[in-house]
């Protein structure tokens, strides 16, 4: 628990950073005559943790700063296609025959194309999305920084002296997260599993800090995808069953209760069997609620100041106040939220993992019996 505070006082440190930041997109919701152009709170909040064709970086005046992804979609009668999302609006909103569906469309905001019946038709997407080009950013950083801290060790590899600055931290935070974290709750077969859950506990909450952070490039709420969240609690279902011993399986399918909750209707197995599927479910709802609470909140903190603008210089100055405040405060708590969450996912899954590995030693009794 001592590297934990250790580790919490370091996060602590960067809130200053955060804490008097606003968010990009709120800002261009402000119109120069708020009484003829209301604040789209709704648009402003979907805009900004919903995923995009494009990334929105920020107006400067009449300019909008955005950066035009690559859509690539197979259509069934036309083959593949790959153009520029911009392509879109300097062709009336359509181009090659997809457009993006509108608002109240079953695949609003999505790209489509239209049938012979003039109906929406969803193409295979594989388009390289806000979420993805964040996904592959934040991937990348992770990479570097993991590769750059190993490569102090390669380069000092009987060295007494223990590493300082950057690199000392991170190995702080490593080694808590493997003696405190991991080895405990799997076990004596730990070091088998420790890349994966190492892997996934930095994942987090790097994705996290850099869903904190209001400018390109940060801002997107990776986590708060439920698409990410999905494949990494699919990711712990495999690592929990897959490498499940024998001992696992037979508390699933014939777990030590009485007998007539197992015959003749296997009430206890067909429990034990539903919470296969419930514990990484957990897993994926819990991660992106929390995340995409946290996100939420902070942009109607910060909408308060131009839903305000319109109601007079006392009533807008006192929100704006209470908008800043707040916002210092969640930008604080959504810190610490974003190292909780990294804990608790890597806590839950070592621990899941941990129970399949579990195996029944017999008791002392019975063998000095069988002797």
């Amino acid at each position: 628990m001592k590297r934990l505070y250790n580790i919490v006082a370091g996060i602590c440190l960067v809130i200053g950073m955060l804490a008097g930041s606003t968010d990009v997109q709120a800002q261009e919701a402000q119109a120069e005559k708020p009484e003829a152009n209301p604040v789209d709170v709704k648009e402003i909040l979907f805009s900004h943790i919903g995923d995009t064709y494009e990334w929105h970086i920020g107006t400067w005046g009449d300019v909008h700063l955005t950066i035009p992804l690559p859509i690539i979609v197979y259509s069934e009668t036309t083959g593949w296609h790959a153009f520029l999302s911009s392509r879109l609006e300097e062709n009336g909103g359509t181009y090659e025959g997809f457009s993006i569906a509108p608002e109240g469309s079953p695949y609003e905001g999505k790209v489509v194309e239209h049938d012979g019946s003039g109906n929406d038709v969803r193409p295979f997407d594989v388009s390289i999305t806000k979420i993805t080009l964040a996904l592959f950013i934040n991937s990348f950083l992770l990479v570097c920084i993991i590769l750059g801290v190993a490569r102090w060790y390669r380069r000092h590899p009987k060295s007494p002296v223990a590493p300082g600055g950057f690199v000392g931290f991170m190995e702080m935070f490593i080694m808590m997260v493997n003696d405190d974290i991991i080895k405990p709750s799997i076990g004596a077969n730990y070091k088998k599993f420790a890349p994966y859950l190492l892997t996934v506990f930095f994942f987090i909450f790097l994705n996290n800090l850099m869903g904190l952070i209001p400018i390109f490039p940060g801002g997107a709420s990776v986590t708060g995808n439920m698409a990410i969240t999905m494949v990494l609690a699919v990711c712990t279902f495999l690592a929990v069953n897959l490498f499940g011993t024998k001992t696992y399986w037979k508390d699933i399918f014939w777990p030590d209760v009485p007998w007539w909750l197992k015959v003749p209707v296997p009430i206890m197995p067909f429990i034990e069997f539903f919470g296969i599927f419930t514990k990484p479910f957990a897993l994926m709802i819990r991660l992106f609620a929390n995340m995409l609470a946290g996100h939420m909140a902070m942009l109607v903190l910060t909408c308060l100041i131009f839903i305000s603008a319109s109601m007079g210089p006392m009533l807008n100055g006192t929100l704006t106040v209470a908008s800043v405040l707040f916002n210092i405060f969640m930008n604080a708590l959504e810190l610490l939220v974003a190292f909780i969450q990294a804990y608790v996912f890597t806590m839950l899954s070592a621990v899941f993992i941990g129970l399949a590995q579990e195996r029944h030693e017999p008791k002392k009794a019975e063998v000095k019996g069988n002797n």
